[in-house]
Order: C-alpha cells, then sequence, then structure tokens
C-alpha cells in the first residue's frame, strides 16, 4: 500500500485555504441588509364572492432597501396573519422578496405586495364593514430566509383600517 505524506505546514496551509474558500460562500444575513421601506397596510378588496357578499382581505405592501455593502440575492419571505389577540395563523403569503437579480447597496426592490387568502365578508359597502362591531383589527409578522438558514422575524406591522384597491 502506497502512503503519500505531506509535510504539516503544507496540510496546514490546505486547510487554511479551505477555510478562506468556505467563508465566502456563507450567505449574506438578510435581516441584516435588507430595511423595509414605503410600508403599506390595509384591506384588499377582494371583490364580490360568489354569494354576492363583499371580500375584505388583509394585505401588506413595502419595499426592501439594501443597507448593506454588498449586493444580495434569492432572499425568501413569508407573511403571517393573526387577528389581533390570537395566536392562530389567520392565512399567510410566501414569496420572493429578492430573486436572482442581485439588489446592490443603496437600491430598493420593487413593490412586494403579500396577502391572506381569509378575511372578512359582508353586505355591506367595504368601508362599512371596517366599522362593524365584529371586527376584529390584524396584524402581520414577516419573516426572511436565505438559502438553508431558519426563517427569521423581519417586521411586524399593524393592518391598518383602510379599504385598498391596489
Amino acid at each position: 500500500m502506497l502512503t503519500l505524506r505531506l509535510p504539516r505546514s503544507f496540510a496546514a496551509s490546505l486547510l487554511g485555504l479551505a477555510v478562506l474558500l468556505t467563508a465566502g460562500c456563507t450567505p449574506a444575513d438578510p435581516i441584516a441588509i435588507l430595511e423595509p421601506v414605503e410600508v403599506v397596510t390595509g384591506w384588499y378588496d377582494a371583490g364580490i364572492m360568489e354569494d354576492g357578499k363583499n371580500k375584505l382581505v388583509p394585505s401588506v405592501s413595502l419595499k426592501l432597501r439594501n443597507k448593506g455593502e454588498e449586493g444580495i440575492t434569492t432572499v425568501q419571505i413569508n407573511a403571517i396573519f393573526r387577528r389581533v389577540g390570537e395566536e392562530e395563523v389567520w392565512g399567510e403569503h410566501y414569496g420572493w422578496a429578492v430573486q436572482r437579480e442581485e439588489l446592490q447597496p443603496g437600491d430598493a426592490s420593487d413593490a412586494i405586495v403579500l396577502r391572506s387568502t381569509l378575511g372578512y365578508t359582508g353586505i355591506q359597502p367595504r368601508a362599512q364593514m371596517l366599522q362593524n362591531q365584529e371586527f376584529v383589527d390584524a396584524k402581520v409578522e414577516l419573516f426572511l430566509k436565505k438559502g438553508s438558514r431558519a426563517w427569521a422575524k423581519f417586521a411586524e406591522y399593524p393592518i391598518q383600517r383602510q379599504v385598498l384597491t391596489r
């Protein structure tokens, strides 16, 4: 059997090189690099349902600005909607915060719109639905993820009592 013996200094150099090469491969932390801007929350007018009732769903739109020193790509976003005072998830929307095109330092993403599929229905006009005595306010929690990292909470906003048409 043939055994290859390398000098210790050479082996140590190879190990050091491997550490340096993999250090640059760690995905950037989107929570540290991205910041929300132009955040708008409200109740999106989801139209008239089959039963003739109006439907409103909680919605958030925002842009993400890269406040870091390097570009960032492929960041996922998840919006979790809950009624205020309740722990149960009332809807969620998963998507891309930043896709494959690199978001450069100082730049902001296009608007990201996230909506729940669950909401309120009623026969009254939409603005009156927001004033109904049984209406419960909602909030949205935003989570970001890059690569194999775990989801991390990014921000939380109350859903404003306003009707949104876009």
